[in-house]
């Protein structure tokens, strides 16, 4: 019988990172702490260990340090929140929206501390840039929303008026705000329901513009030839017209009347 010599396992194989990519490690690293601490709570050495690297070589793509890695890395977090915002139009606005939504509560869950401290300040490592980047987001979203309304000013579009454009803004600051406290409440009640309420709250907010503002009510009017029965804005106001309906005593007699 001839023996047969052993064969070795084959080595694996190392392949030397780019600097884009050794970057892009570090960053994903920084973003797994930053999104469930607060900022200030996170070492470098802790970034280190996470991404599987020395200390030094973190410092050599971040010499400035924790400050600098918490820039990038909220830059590249502020990206993807922003990309939460896109959507393709098509189909009926508050569907889209509720996509939209969908995409930002889960970004919001699984960052929860991160996203807390982020939208909170007050940490340590907040600056003017840390700043400016937050409202980066908002702003984006924001566009992304008037897109959806078709008042970006695109391809022959009115842009938005100050009144729209206040009113979306101020929808922007009250899905963050209700995103904070949904975190505060033990991400109580479920997303889905907490998404569906905030739907609602734009199709209010859009109507009570409307009632004085006749942009946005031209806005509106667009908006529910694309809607259906089943949809958001149909659901909507199935819930709402027997509600209106008991005040029919606050009108004047005469619109009563008729």
């Amino acid at each position: 019988m001839t023996s047969t010599a052993a064969v070795p396992p084959p080595r694996a194989t190392y392949r030397r990172l780019s600097v884009e990519e050794r970057r892009a490690q570090l960053l994903l690293a920084a973003l797994g702490l930053f999104a469930h601490r607060a900022p200030d709570e996170v070492s470098l050495d802790e970034v280190a260990v996470a991404a599987g690297v020395s200390r030094p070589l973190v410092y050599r793509y971040f010499p400035g340090g924790r400050q600098q890695l918490y820039e990038a890395a909220l830059g590249s977090a502020a990206d993807e929140l922003t990309l939460c915002f896109t959507e393709p139009p098509a189909g009926p606005p508050t569907e889209r929206v509720a996509r939209v939504l969908d995409r930002y509560l889960r970004f919001v869950d699984e960052h929860d501390t991160g996203f807390s401290a982020l939208l909170r300040g007050g940490s340590v490592v907040e600056t003017s840039r840390t700043t400016t980047i937050v409202d980066g987001v908002r702003r984006a979203a924001a566009d992304e929303i008037l897109r959806h309304l078709g008042r970006m000013g695109e391809a022959g579009e009115q842009p938005a008026g100050p009144r729209l454009r206040m009113m979306v803004r101020s929808w922007i600051a009250a899905v963050e705000a209700a995103s904070l406290i949904w975190l505060d409440d033990g991400k109580r009640p479920a997303a889905a329901e907490l998404r569906g309420w905030l739907v609602d709250h734009l199709i209010a907010l859009l109507a009570a513009t409307a009632a004085t503002d006749p942009e946005t009510a031209a806005v509106v009017n667009d908006l529910l030839a694309l809607e259906t029965s089943d949809g958001p804005a149909g659901q909507l106001a199935a819930r709402v017209i027997p509600v209106v309906a008991e005040a029919a005593h606050l009108l004047p007699a005469a619109a009563a009347s008729d």
